[in-house]
C-alpha cells in the first residue's frame, strides 16, 4: 500500500494529473484533503454575456419592481380606519391576498414562454390602471374589484424578479444575487406602514393610491427605456438580437441612429452605396427574427408544486415564513397594547426587521456561494462563476440547505422567545434585537430555499417562484387569520412558542431532501425523457 501511495505521489509531482481527475475523491489513495484536488479545465460556454456591473443593475432593477407587491399590501393598512368610515373594507384585504397567491401562476408561465419584458409591462399597465381606479372609487363594489386588479398587477413582480435572476446568474453566484433581490420585498413591510400612515393622515386615503400610481409610472418609464430582455428562450445568453417587441426604447433609438449614420455614409460615398445597402439588408434579415410565442402552460406551477422534492420544500418553507406573517400581523396591536405606540412608531419598529434582512442578503449570500464552491472542490468538479454546470448529479440540495438549517434554528428560537418578550413587556431593546435576528433567520432561510428552487427548475424559474408564492400566501393567510385568536386564547407567549415549535418540527423534511434530492431529480428527468420519446 505504501509503495502504491509513493508511486501515486510521484505521478502527482510529475505531469500525470489526468488519471487522477477521472477518479472520484473517495478513490484517491494519496490521503490528500478533498479541497486540494486539482480542478479540471472548464470548457463550458459562458452563461451570460452581461458584465458584473450590468448584472447588478439588472437584478436591482428587477428587485425594484418586486418592491410594489408587498408595498401595496402594507401601505394600505394604515388607511383601513379611514376607509371603514366610507366602505366595509374587510373583504378587500381577503380578496387581495387570494389574487396575490393565484395570479402569479398564470403570469409566471406567460413570462417563461413569451419573455420578461412583455410580462412586466402588462403587469404594470394593469397595476397603474387599478391604482387610478382605486383612487377614484365611488363605492365599495368598485373598490373590491379594483383591489383584485391591483393585486393581479403587482403580485407577479416577485416571481418575475426571481426569474430574471435565474436568467443571468449561475448557481455559483446565485446566493448573493437572490439575497439582494429579496431585500425590497422585506423593506416594503418596514416602509409601507410609515408611508401609508403619513399619506392617510395628512392627505387622505385616496392619496395612498395616487402615490402608488406615480411611483409605478416612474418605474415603468425607466423599465421601458433601459431594462433588456433576459429570458433565455428569447435571447439565450443575451447575445441573440430579439424581435423589436423585446427591445428597449434605448436599443431601438440606437439602432435608428445607426441606420441614419449608415445612410449618410452611403450618400457621401456613392461607390460603396451598393455594398452598404446589401450589408444593411443582410444585417436586418439576420437580426430580426420572427416574433414567436411559445405554448403557455398556466398549470406548470401546480405541476412543480406537486413534484416530490418541491412539495416538501415549498410546503415547509411556507410554514416557516408564516412566522414572519404572524409577527408582522400581531406587531401593531402588541406594540400599541404593551408600549403605547402610535402608527408612526409601529412603522419604525419594522426597521430592525428590514435591517436583519439586509444583513442576510449582504453576508449570507456570500456564504451560500462559498458552500457551493466548497462542494465543487470536494467533488473535484470545475468551478467558475460565469459558467452554469450540469447539476444532474450534483448534491445541490445539500450545498444549499447546509446553510439554511442553522438559519432555520435561529428563526425558530426567535419565534419561541418573541411571544414571551411581548407578554412580559421586555425592555424595548429586546424586541428590536429579536426582530433583527428574525430578519436574519427567516429571510436568510427563505433566500436559501429560493436559490435551491431556481437551481432545480432551470428554464421555469417564473413558474417555480409562482408556486412558492402560492403556498406562502395560502399558509400566510391562515397564519394572519389565526394569530390574534391564538393570542387572545392562550396568550402571546404560548401562541408564538407553538409557531416556533412547528417551524422546528418540520426540519426532518429538509433532511429528506438533502438525502434523496439527487435521486428524485434523476427519476424525474428519466420520466420526462420517456414522455418525450413516446411523443
Amino acid at each position: 500500500m505504501s509503495e502504491t501511495s509513493s508511486q501515486h505521489g510521484d505521478r502527482h509531482r510529475s505531469s500525470g494529473e489526468e488519471k487522477r481527475q477521472d477518479k472520484p475523491p473517495e478513490a484517491l489513495p494519496s490521503g490528500e484533503p478533498p479541497s486540494e484536488i486539482p480542478v479540471p479545465k472548464d470548457d463550458r460556454p459562458v452563461y451570460s454575456i452581461f458584465t458584473t456591473c450590468q448584472k447588478r443593475v439588472i437584478v436591482l432593477s428587477a428587485a425594484a419592481g418586486a418592491f410594489f407587491s408587498p408595498l401595496t399590501a402594507q401601505v394600505y393598512f394604515p388607511a383601513l380606519g379611514m376607509l371603514a368610515k366610507d366602505f366595509n373594507i374587510n373583504l378587500t384585504v381577503t380578496t387581495y391576498m387570494i389574487f396575490q397567491g393565484i395570479t402569479p401562476m398564470f403570469i409566471g408561465s406567460f413570462a417563461d414562454a413569451t419573455g420578461r419584458r412583455p410580462a412586466y409591462l402588462i403587469c404594470f399597465v394593469i397595476y397603474i390602471g387599478a391604482n387610478i381606479g382605486c383612487a377614484l372609487a365611488p363605492n365599495y363594489a368598485a373598490l373590491l374589484v379594483l383591489r383584485m386588479l391591483q393585486s393581479a398587477g403587482s403580485s407577479t413582480t416577485v416571481a418575475l424578479c426571481q426569474a430574471v435572476v435565474s436568467d443571468i446568474i449561475t448557481s455559483a453566484e446565485r446566493g448573493q444575487y437572490v439575497g439582494f433581490a429579496a431585500v425590497p420585498t422585506i423593506l416594503a413591510p418596514a416602509l409601507g406602514p410609515v408611508i401609508g400612515g403619513l399619506l392617510s393622515q395628512f392627505l387622505g386615503w385616496r392619496w395612498t393610491f395616487w402615490f402608488l400610481t406615480i411611483l409605478a409610472g416612474a418605474y415603468m418609464v425607466i423599465y421601458a427605456l433601459f431594462m433588456p430582455e433576459t429570458c433565455r428562450n428569447i435571447v439565450g445568453d443575451g447575445s441573440l438580437r430579439p424581435h423589436k417587441a423585446y427591445r428597449t426604447l434605448w436599443q431601438l433609438g440606437k439602432e435608428a441612429l445607426e441606420d441614419r449614420r449608415r445612410a449618410k455614409e452611403s450618400t457621401n460615398n456613392k461607390s460603396d452605396s451598393n455594398d452598404l445597402a446589401l450589408y444593411r439588408t443582410v444585417s436586418r434579415a439576420s437580426a430580426r427574427p420572427a416574433l414567436q410565442v411559445r405554448k403557455l402552460n398556466p398549470f406548470k406551477s401546480l405541476a412543480i408544486l406537486f413534484d416530490k422534492e418541491m412539495f416538501l420544500l415549498l410546503t415547509y418553507s411556507s410554514i416557516v415564513f408564516a412566522g414572519f406573517y404572524a409577527v408582522a400581523t400581531a406587531l401593531p396591536s402588541q406594540l400599541a397594547r404593551n408600549y403605547g405606540f402610535d402608527n408612526l412608531m409601529v412603522g419604525l419598529m419594522f426597521l430592525p426587521l428590514g435591517g436583519g434582512s439586509i444583513f442576510a442578503a449582504a453576508v449570507l449570500g456570500r456564504i451560500i456561494n462559498w458552500n457551493y464552491q466548497r462542494h465543487c472542490r470536494r467533488l473535484g468538479l470545475p468551478f467558475e462563476r460565469s459558467k452554469q454546470p450540469d447539476l444532474a448529479g450534483f448534491p445541490i440540495e445539500r450545498a444549499r440547505l447546509e446553510i439554511g438549517l442553522p438559519l432555520l434554528a435561529l428563526a425558530s428560537a426567535v419565534l419561541m422567545g418573541w411571544g414571551w418578550a411581548m407578554q412580559y413587556r421586555a425592555h424595548l431593546a429586546v424586541p428590536c434585537v429579536l426582530l433583527f435576528l428574525l430578519g436574519i433567520g427567516i429571510i436568510g432561510f427563505s433566500n436559501t430555499s429560493n436559490v435551491l428552487l431556481a437551481d432545480v427548475n432551470p428554464g421555469h424559474a417564473g413558474s417555480a417562484t409562482a408556486a412558492n408564492n402560492l403556498t406562502r400566501c395560502l399558509v400566510g393567510a391562515a397564519a394572519t387569520a389565526a394569530v390574534n385568536p391564538m393570542i387572545d386564547g392562550i396568550g402571546d407567549g404560548w401562541a408564538f412558542f407553538i409557531l416556533g415549535a412547528l417551524a422546528l418540527a418540520g426540519a426532518p423534511s429538509l433532511l429528506l431532501i438533502m438525502k434523496h434530492g439527487v435521486r428524485w431529480r434523476k427519476e424525474k428527468a428519466a420520466k420526462e425523457q420517456a414522455k418525450k420519446e413516446k411523443k
